[in-house]
């Protein structure tokens, strides 16, 4: 499975398939497939940008990629090169819906259509396979709780969690704590320690982790507003 399908899986509420966060998601999506392209090698975010924006992404390497989502993504960035913030939305933006319905076909989450006091029509996405949910739930809980040192995947995806602020609201919820939020912002600014899997990577972990949680700041502070 991809960072953005184990990502998703997490924030979705077991019972009812509600997801965290959901007026930032679009950012949190689209970064798990920004940050899967980077450890494959092929985007970079080395580029000059402005820092409401974050870096300019530029497409590396040649050849195809071993998924379509991914090269969808690759193909968009390959265009031109463009801010963090702006490609977040741009890849992110439609990813919902895609995500979702790969959950289905691999069984890990079932599409069920309801009655609301008998009159609405609502649509739940439940868990179909809690297994591999569990292990990732597990993983996060030794980095986080235990201190375990993580492998990049783990540290990748508590760093898009704890960069799009939906880290608190997994369930079950993890015992708070301020080491087991240093933990996780180390992670979101790219203190991997032995997990690092290079210096490009973990730089644009690092650029993707902020411009989430940038946009989601964003997202949150004008739904307060309106």
């Amino acid at each position: 499975m991809l960072i953005v399908e184990d990502l998703l899986l997490l924030l979705l509420d077991d019972e009812t398939g509600t997801p965290a966060k959901a007026g930032t998601l679009p950012y949190t999506l689209g970064g798990a497939v920004l940050v899967e392209l980077a450890m494959l090698g092929r985007i970079d975010a080395d580029g000059e940008g402005s820092r409401l924006s974050g870096p300019l992404v530029t497409a590396t390497g040649d050849g195809p990629l071993p998924d379509p989502l991914l090269q969808a993504a690759w193909d968009e960035i390959a265009r031109k090169p463009r801010p963090v913030q702006t490609l977040l939305l741009a890849i992110g933006g439609d990813l919902w819906t895609t995500v979702v319905d790969r959950l289905i076909a691999a069984g890990q989450i079932r599409r069920e259509k309801k009655r609301v006091l008998g009159l609405f029509r609502m649509t739940q996405l439940p868990s179909a396979d809690v297994a591999h949910e569990a292990e990732l739930r597990r993983g996060i809980r030794a980095v986080l709780v235990d201190g375990e040192t993580p492998d990049p995947r783990t540290a990748a995806i508590v760093a898009l969690l704890s960069g799009s602020g939906a880290l608190p609201e997994l369930r079950p919820l993890i015992a708070w704590s301020g080491d087991v939020y240093r933990r996780a912002k180390a992670l979101e600014s790219g203190n991997w320690g032995a997990a690092a899997v290079g210096t490009a990577v973990t730089r644009t972990t690092t650029a993707i982790a902020a411009a989430s949680a940038a946009a989601s700041a964003a997202v949150i502070v004008t739904t307060v507003n309106s």
